[in-house]
């Protein structure tokens, strides 16, 4: 299969949309995602980002336009002992194309976006019952740590 892996731009946005909507639903939540697009939008492609992403696409034919399949949103993050870490918020391929390799592109492209841009490394958080990510991540050798307990306040 053809599959081109780039950087996200705007325009991609109401997909991304869609994926992230398989997600929560994948995840068993699918009414907690509450961000518009508007704020989506802008928080990765206005004056000041806070997010980034890649694409796995297969290009446009004669018979159908290109098609984003799946996707790779990171941050960048701060550790006091680590210094600066790519966070993986979400990596996700659409349920159609999954097992054709299209997360390992995405994964192993965010991992050189951390070796280039001189991070001191990559952390990310998959759910407990979603054991293809974690023998996926397994596979990486990537530290799976039980001890944190994970928090959070809703505005």
């Amino acid at each position: 299969m053809n599959i081109h892996i780039r950087k996200a731009v705007r325009e991609d946005c109401p997909r991304l949309m869609e994926l992230i909507q398989e997600l929560a639903v994948f995840e068993k939540a699918p009414d907690e995602v509450t961000v518009s697009m508007e704020h989506f939008a802008d928080s990765g492609f206005g004056p000041n980002p806070v997010w980034w992403a890649f694409v796995a696409e297969t290009p446009a034919t004669a018979d159908q336009p290109a098609q984003v399949h799946g996707m790779a949103l990171y941050y960048i993050r701060y550790s006091t002992w680590k210094g600066q870490r790519i966070y993986l918020e979400d990596l996700l391929v659409s349920e159609a194309m999954r097992g054709q390799g299209l997360g390992k592109l995405l994964f192993e492209r965010v991992l050189q976006e951390a070796k280039d841009g001189n991070y001191s490394g990559m952390v990310w958080q998959v759910l407990d019952w979603n054991e293809p990510a974690i023998k996926f991540y397994q596979k990486y050798q990537a530290a799976l740590d039980g001890e944190w307990i994970n928090c959070s306040i809703s505005f």
